[in-house]
């Protein structure tokens, strides 16, 4: 029998479960899908935007595996947030978090179309967008553990298809294969307009979009209050970020660009499939289809778990609706999931209405809600260091390597993403001026909060 924890979640998933949901949460419909439009947009350079966002996302990891190792909580960041760098930066950095999955749920929900239109093209897409979130609802509600095996699945199917798409790329790139047209190889870096054929200005623009390919990474630590021996399971799940980021994301954007000149790949579909379907082999490129589908259920699954413990995090502290931090009678937060699942449908509203911009404005408005979410996760590190330096706590053995200087240094990669979007023409530039909007909600909210406790505290 599970054990259930102080905080009333019961401890379902083991070790071969968060392993999963570790590697599940570093790939996502941001390298299945939103990699094609970026290598159109970019060209080659893109694989050096993977690699430094990668290098911050390391860090973020780390910096989270320190804060989990002294405190296992699901409440994760929001609850170290409070605790580190106060009240109001738990509720704002926890909105932000629900605010990112909200609109990744809207992207994902977008690419699960996208992909299933490709088989039904008469069949319309909020249709198959509906069922597809009526069926993870179900999986979410039910219990934690239906939730981990799952993901588990969904996690191996990815990580396999990752797998032969590297051996069979590179297999094609070596032998210079012939692939619709045009041969494989390393020219392609260089001989279409150089490796920046768009200057190093626009590849600097999809540091956002490449920010959000990374996102839902710290999936693992809010997972830590339903797992099994945390201190022992934890640190192995987020040491093998550094090697899954080096070989599942630049190492297959590097070898997407070496396979095919970047003018073949565009945003509407799947750059893995586009390779798959030139190779002119019947029925490959429906199998690299229904694998990144799965990548897109995935993280629509990953997004009602996640979002139900923040928003049950956030209600316990009287900063969400009551409702939100309801429990059913298998320990499953029922009110946030049911909460997300209403932004969802919105979703599915607004890809009926503007399919074409939903994905990208979606995706815009998440990275905010990513990089506000690694910059919590980084400071309040940075605060944990500073109080174990006045002797105010013990840190863990485990620590985030280098700092405090790596702490500061990729707070300040953050922050160059969000300017930079401000100089995008296109979507970011709309998740750049909808910033001061998300802030003077959260200041509002916020002091609807703290007016609200002192005047129960005067009572």
């Amino acid at each position: 029998m599970d054990s259930v924890d102080v905080d009333g979640y019961r401890k379902a998933l083991g070790k071969r479960q968060v392993q999963m949901i570790a590697i599940g949460g570093a790939i996502g419909v941001g390298l299945f899908l939103g990699a094609g439009g970026r290598l159109n947009q970019a060209g080659p350079s893109l694989v050096l935007s993977y690699a430094l966002c990668g290098l911050a996302a390391f860090f973020v990891m780390r910096a989270l595996g320190e804060l989990v190792m002294h405190e296992p909580h699901s409440g994760s960041f929001v609850t170290y947030a409070r605790r580190f760098i106060g009240p109001w930066a738990g509720f704002a950095s926890g909105w932000m978090y629900w605010v990112n999955w909200a609109m990744t749920g809207i992207a994902e929900i977008t690419a699960v179309a996208i992909y299933v239109h490709r088989w039904l093209p008469d069949v319309p897409q909020w249709i198959t967008a509906m069922i597809a979130l009526a069926v993870l609802l179900a999986v979410n509600l039910l219990s934690v553990k239906l939730f981990g095996e799952l993901e588990f699945w969904f996690s191996l199917i990815k990580v396999l298809a990752i797998v032969v798409f590297l051996v069979v790329g590179l297999g094609l790139v070596v032998t210079a294969a012939d692939i619709g047209g045009t041969p494989a190889g390393i020219g392609n870096l260089t001989e279409h307009g150089g490796f920046f054929p768009a200057g190093i200005g626009i590849a600097l623009m999809t540091l956002q979009a490449v920010i959000f390919a990374y996102s839902s990474i710290e999936l693992v630590g809010i997972a830590a209050g339903e797992t099994k021996d945390p201190h022992k399971v934890l640190p192995k799940a987020i040491n093998s970020v550094v090697w899954r980021i080096a070989i599942f994301y630049v190492g297959s954007v590097l070898l997407l660009a070496m396979l095919l000149p970047w003018p073949f790949y565009n945003g509407g579909e799947s750059p893995f499939v586009t390779v798959f379907s030139r190779l002119g082999i019947p029925g490959v490129g429906d199998i690299m289809n229904a694998v990144v589908l799965t990548a897109a259920l995935s993280s629509c699954n990953s997004g009602l778990y996640s979002t139900g413990r923040i928003l049950r995090a956030l209600a316990e502290k009287g900063e969400a609706p009551k409702f939100v931090g309801k429990m059913n009678a298998r320990h499953v937060p029922y009110g946030g999931i049911l909460f997300t699942s209403v932004a969802y449908v919105f979703g599915v509203v607004l890809n009926y209405l503007v399919p074409k911009e939903a994905f990208d404005i979606a995706i815009a408005i998440a990275s905010l809600g990513v990089v506000a979410t690694w910059a919590t996760l980084v400071f309040c590190q940075i605060r944990l260091r500073q109080a174990a330096l006045r002797g105010e706590l013990e840190r863990p053995d485990y620590r985030m390597p280098g700092a405090p200087y790596t702490g500061w240094a990729t707070l300040g990669f953050l922050a160059l993403v969000i300017v930079l979007m401000a100089f995008s023409d296109g979507a970011e530039r709309i998740a750049f001026y909808s910033l001061p909007a998300i802030v003077i909600a959260l200041a509002i909210g916020w002091r609807v909060i703290s007016r609200r406790r002192e005047s129960v505290t005067a009572d």
